[in-house]
């Protein structure tokens, strides 16, 4: 009887946390950012005045949150070996990434676990690791280990001689 009742405790908890998908994503998006337009999967957003791009595949249970930084031809080799060291120990859950000739800041996720703490975090995030680049290169106040950006808060990214 003990297990019964256990194991009926497990099942109501379990489908009482419903799985994210475009309409609770874009519901709490909404609640986050200062402006949103799109079509479900596709919104484009305004964070504290930084544009993003939020993107999701519900087939493949995927997501991501990007924002864009600066042309990658613009940066110095330095830069880009210390978005590396940065991915390790400053940016945590988001990432710098380089796609289309631009480094991004980058947050990827399952989207049927996503949470709306890990939502916010993530957003706040992708915001931070972008106005941190070429400075601290950080995505909050928790820093893990050392590495090569220590020291670099005040620096600007080095770009490249033309």
């Amino acid at each position: 009887m003990k297990q019964t009742i256990i194991l009926l405790i497990l099942v109501l908890s379990f489908s009482a946390s419903a799985q994210m998908d475009n309409t609770k994503l874009e519901a709490l998006i909404s609640q986050q950012v200062d402006s949103i337009i799109g079509t479900p999967g596709r919104w484009q957003v305004t964070y504290r005045e930084l544009p993003m791009m939020i993107i999701t595949d519900e087939t493949n249970d995927r997501m991501r949150i990007i924002a864009p930084i600066v042309d990658v031809d613009k940066l110095d080799k330095e830069v880009l070996l210390d978005c590396l060291v940065a991915n390790y120990h400053t940016a945590l859950d988001v990432k710098y990434a380089v796609s289309n000739d631009i480094m991004w800041s980058v947050f990827i996720h399952p989207l049927s676990s996503l949470t709306e703490g890990e939502l916010k975090s993530a957003i706040e995030q992708v915001y931070l690791a972008a106005i941190n680049f070429g400075g601290s290169y950080t995505s909050t106040q928790l820093l893990f280990g050392g590495g090569n950006t220590e020291g670099k808060q005040e620096s600007k990214p080095k770009l490249k001689k033309t």
